[in-house]
């Protein structure tokens, strides 16, 4: 289908609309094509897209093939003006606005150019658009996940005591980026010791020490499209406890993956891999939700949490990342991205899970 049917179809006829401006520089890219800066007009019978002299030849060589208009705008016709223009010209008055990527004060920009217009908030109708995928942006998304799984092989004889964490830091994006990355889709987690125990640390300069966990949490851009995946290592012998923690999170990560197929809630999902981690005493030491969607947005809807009720489809991708963090003794995250099939899920990540001690 068209995306000018999808829109039509999907959000003007069921919301009642004659137009929507789109905004957010993910559905932006995904709409039309281009990763240009401005904004997107659609209406039933055109599709337009505005930006400023900077993007003008790249945003027509990427967006001309979807149908879209391309116009340039200028200090003199700035972008709300012309989309004002637009709307006038063929009388439309009822438009769709990207409420959750506005700012109350580019709203109200947009309320006194737009005046006498009404202005419809889309929530995450276009967001959701996004979340089923197509089989061009999974060979994008496994491409992305793949470069990861080279990282981290590549990656393993330089953990070792005295490598700082900035280091090794340096090291998985220089990995990543010599095997076909175009960027990193999130700053990369290097965790090492008691550090491994706070899920979004820093890296800083802190060196690697034998009996250390260290996890690591990376990913990449392919083609606009984002990876993340997540293994935590021992330097050295893994103690009895170490093993147990880590043997309790790759018990939770499997049977996540296990429940993860069409006609499930997030929340369902999720409760399955909580539970083990509970029942093994480590209750309240998973803090996070177990998963999210990743697309062209590495943080997408919907999610594996407890307050997810929406149900899996086939073609989502989602995230399975349990994990135990104990203050001043460390902790244990295992990721793999994953796409949901007809029944069932497929792993897109492929390096081992078994406990690795260097």
């Amino acid at each position: 289908m068209k995306i000018s049917e999808r829109i039509e179809t999907e959000i003007l006829d069921v919301e009642g609309l004659d137009a929507i401006i789109v905004t957010d520089p993910y559905n932006f890219r995904y709409l039309s094509g281009s990763d240009s800066e401005g904004a997107l007009l659609l209406t039933r019978e055109s599709l337009y897209l505005i930006t400023d002299s900077r993007y003008t030849l790249a945003a027509k060589k990427a967006a001309s093939p979807a149908g879209f208009q391309v116009i340039e705008y200028t200090a003199q016709k700035p972008l709300k003006k012309n989309i004002a223009t637009i709307l006038k010209s063929e009388g439309l008055s009822a438009v769709g606005y990207e409420d959750g990527n506005l700012t109350v004060s580019e709203f109200k920009k947009y309320t006194e150019v737009l005046n006498g217009l009404t202005l419809h908030p889309l929530g995450d109708k276009l967001d959701m658009m996004r979340a089923v995928k197509t089989k061009e942006e999974i060979i994008c998304l496994e491409k992305a996940e793949s470069i990861g799984d080279i990282a981290f092989k590549n990656i393993l004889p330089y953990i070792k005591p005295g490598v700082t964490e900035l280091e090794l830091t340096a090291r998985i994006e220089f990995e990543m980026k010599m095997n076909g990355a175009e960027g990193l889709s999130f700053d990369t987690i290097v965790a090492s010791g008691i550090n491994s125990a706070i899920p979004h640390h820093r890296p800083c300069e802190k060196k690697i020490e034998k009996g250390d966990f260290v996890t690591m949490d990376f990913g990449c851009i392919y083609h606009g499209y984002c990876s993340d995946m997540t293994r935590t290592v021992v330097v050295g012998k893994a103690s009895d406890e170490q093993k147990k923690v880590y043997s309790t999170v790759l018990a939770a990560q499997l049977a996540g993956l296990n429940a993860l197929k069409p006609g499930v809630s997030g929340a369902q999902v999720d409760a399955v891999a909580r539970t083990i981690i509970d029942e093994a005493g480590y209750k309240g030491k998973f803090g996070h939700g177990l998963g999210h969607g990743v697309g062209l947005f590495i943080h997408e809807d919907p999610r594996l949490s407890p307050s997810e009720r929406r149900l899996m489809k086939a073609g989502y991708i989602e995230t399975v990342e349990p994990g135990i963090y104990i203050e001043g003794f460390g902790g244990v995250r295992i990721e793999d991205m994953c796409v949901v099939t007809e029944d069932g899920c497929r792993s897109l990540a492929h390096s081992s899970k078994e406990l690795i001690e260097l």
